[in-house]
């Protein structure tokens, strides 16, 4: 899922997360990248920096990788698209309000 306009610092929970779980395994970019058979640590790098999500059929072999639970990695993907959806609703709301109404 590509990043939405949602703040940076919920783009952060996730990416952030996965940053530091990969630094606590000891591994870089690069060798997560391999093991998940990609050919460029790009995809390992956009999703610490919040710009995509690892696709949902990569949770499970992450999980394994990072030696932590892959509902863990549920949880904070949950986190991060609920706060995505909650700042783009807000937005969504706030730009068709009328002129005249104050918020209450």
């Amino acid at each position: 899922m590509k990043k939405s306009t949602a703040s940076s610092s919920s783009s952060e929970i996730l990416g952030q997360f996965l940053k530091t779980k990969r630094e606590k395994a000891g591994l870089t970019q690069k060798q997560v990248s391999d093991e998940l058979g990609y050919t460029t640590p790009q995809f390992v790098s956009s999703w610490e920096r919040g710009e995509r999500e690892p696709p949902m059929n990569v949770i499970w072999r992450l999980a394994s990788i990072y030696n932590i639970s892959a509902e863990k990695i549920f949880e904070v993907m949950l986190e991060y698209r609920h706060a995505m959806i909650e700042h783009d609703l807000r937005a969504e709301f706030l730009a068709v309000r009328p002129k005249s109404s104050k918020s209450r």
